[in-house]
């Protein structure tokens, strides 16, 4: 196995080396030219056009960029600068030098980025359109199927496949075998054979499959994608005339056991194996009208506050494996945070505001899918109001300090009405509503009590937080707690982490970071996949598979 390294998801189009970007007019173009020299690891080259992590992180960098500084944009074609290759998907050795950590991060990272086209699709009106200008396979049809549409090259050698179960013993494990029935309608006999065979499907009948929209002729291939990109563009609503906000180079201070950005902090307690994230209100007199917030740029609050909590996310999924409890807490004045709430649901339609909340949202879903325990902290000068209740409704428990003779110091929480659907999980459903099963009676008492301060008891009464120990038990409660969560089984908890936060409506996305990452996870681990003789071991390197024919 390759040592650990450190991984670093701050990048900018001067530091690409795997993609192109390109604008004109309501159309950008991301162009696939991956350096096979430039992996991420030493151990493999990213030959026909094959990704790793790195790849990714420059991915999803390069659609934040699109998001933010091209409102003008409406459409994202998607293709390929190589030759008859469009993504031949996840290095396969890269995949097999890996740990399974490694993999199943990996695996999560790139589930979100591709969910995070269609969310943006849904939400904010930028669609995104694949051309597939040659082979297409693997993770490379994956994301292809994210878009919101498919054109493929009629050149009778380029085709779409998904052949990891014959060829590598694994999934299409980034929504692959997900989207193909819950999202492109193929029918599951068809699906079958398409995910049984390695030379894929092309031309006529990858559409009549449904597994592409349309397909062209070389000769006529680039006008049929503008055509079809334009047509995508007249369903946005995207300012032709925005102003766009440059993504300034976060500033964050790596430190052995910390991380430190200007509103948001981590602490690690390493023989504690916990991580305390802490997150600052705002301050001062943040601007409420639109001229203020565009003024503002990438430092406007709520935005500079998700890039950073996102990082921080990210940085801690990846490089702190045994760091398994995050325990969340917040600082600052919940009235602030209700005004800043109230100025993004005040213009949640501007196209930068709509886009900072999509980024609120998307970050709060990464808190939702991490495999890491999460206990909120709500202590004296907490401020878990509004868009900040959401980190703690986010949490597997929550614990809420009460002071029953100090009414100052006593911490509060406060509802508000982002709280009733602004930051939608992967489910659909509010975070509350998933607390409550979307049990109306209880909703409404919730609703009654929008904008009121709530002391532990309260709260608690409310259903809002799991315990309200008093000062004299809060330091005992709060110990035993933790030491008896971080003594547990790592596997056990992140299965039943899983399972209890997802309780609500099954979806194309719950199925894929579920039940498909579920059966991955497992998969990666079986020695038909990763043994000595396993099909990802031995790819490329002329034996064939030894399976234990045993169904399990």
């Amino acid at each position: 196995m390759t040592p650990p390294l450190r991984v670093d998801y701050q990048t900018d189009p001067s530091k690409y080396r795997h993609w192109r970007l390109q604008f004109d007019g309501p159309i950008a173009t991301l162009v696939a030219d991956f350096d096979e020299d430039a992996g991420l690891r030493p151990g493999y080259k990213l030959k026909l056009n094959s990704y790793d992590l790195g790849v990714d992180i420059e991915l999803n960098d390069a659609v934040n960029r699109i998001r933010f500084e091209h409102p003008e944009v409406r459409t994202v074609v998607v293709t390929s600068a190589r030759e008859k290759v469009f993504c031949s998907g996840a290095n396969i050795f890269m995949l097999g030098v890996s740990s399974h950590a490694w993999k199943v991060n990996f695996c999560k990272f790139t589930n979100e980025t591709r969910n995070g086209l269609e969310d943006s699709s849904k939400h904010s009106g930028l669609k995104f359109l694949a051309a597939v200008n040659g082979a297409c396979a693997g993770g490379g049809y994956e994301l292809a199927l994210a878009c919101d549409e498919i054109v493929l090259v009629d050149d009778r050698s380029s085709a779409v496949s998904l052949p990891e179960v014959p060829l590598l013993g694994v999934l299409p494990g980034t929504g692959g075998l997900t989207r193909v029935t819950d999202k492109r309608h193929v029918r599951h006999d068809l699906a079958d054979i398409f995910c049984t065979t390695t030379e894929g499907v092309r031309g006529q009948k990858a559409k009549d499959w449904r597994l592409v929209d349309d397909i062209a002729k070389p000769a006529v291939f680039a006008q049929k994608v503008r055509e079809r990109a334009l047509e995508l563009a007249k369903q946005s609503d995207r300012p032709a005339d925005g102003r766009g906000v440059a993504l300034a180079p976060l500033q964050c201070t790596v430190e052995a056991d910390a991380l430190r950005y200007a509103h948001v902090t981590v602490e690690i307690e390493r023989a504690k194996r916990t991580a305390t994230f802490t997150v600052k209100g705002p301050a001062g007199n943040p601007p409420t009208d639109v001229a203020g917030i565009e003024a503002a740029g990438a430092g406007w609050y709520p935005l500079a506050l998700a890039r950073e909590l996102e990082d921080a996310i990210l940085s801690m999924r990846t490089n702190e494996l045994e760091i398994g409890m995050w325990l969340i807490k917040t600082q600052g004045d919940a009235q602030a945070v209700l005004a800043m709430d109230a100025t993004l649901l005040a213009h949640k339609e501007h196209w930068l505001v709509r886009e900072t909340i999509g980024l609120l949202r998307r970050t709060f879903s990464r808190f939702d899918v991490s495999s890491r325990s999460l206990f909120a902290l709500i202590e004296p000068g907490s401020c878990f109001a509004g868009t900040f209740l959401e980190l703690a409704l986010a949490c597997d428990r929550s614990y809420h300090l009460a002071l029953p003779d100090d009414e100052v110091r006593a911490p509060k929480l406060v509802v508000g009405e982002t709280n009733f659907g602004l930051y939608p999980m992967v489910t659909g459903q509010s975070r509350l509503g998933r607390r409550f099963y979307d049990e109306q009676p209880a909703l409404d008492a919730v609703r009654a009590r929008v904008g009121q301060p709530l002391d532990a008891d309260a709260a608690f009464a409310a259903g809002l937080v799991t315990a309200n120990p008093d000062d004299i038990d809060w330091a005992d409660e709060l110990r035993i707690a933790i030491e008896e969560r971080v003594a547990m089984s790592p596997d056990a908890l992140t299965g039943m982490e899983a399972n209890l936060r997802f309780n609500g409506p099954e979806n194309m996305f719950t199925r894929i970071f579920g039940r498909l990452t579920a059966w991955q996870n497992w998969i990666f681990q079986r020695p038909n996949a990763v043994g000595e003789m396993g099909a990802l071991k031995v790819y490329g390197k002329g034996n064939k598979a030894a399976f234990d024919w045993n169904r399990v």
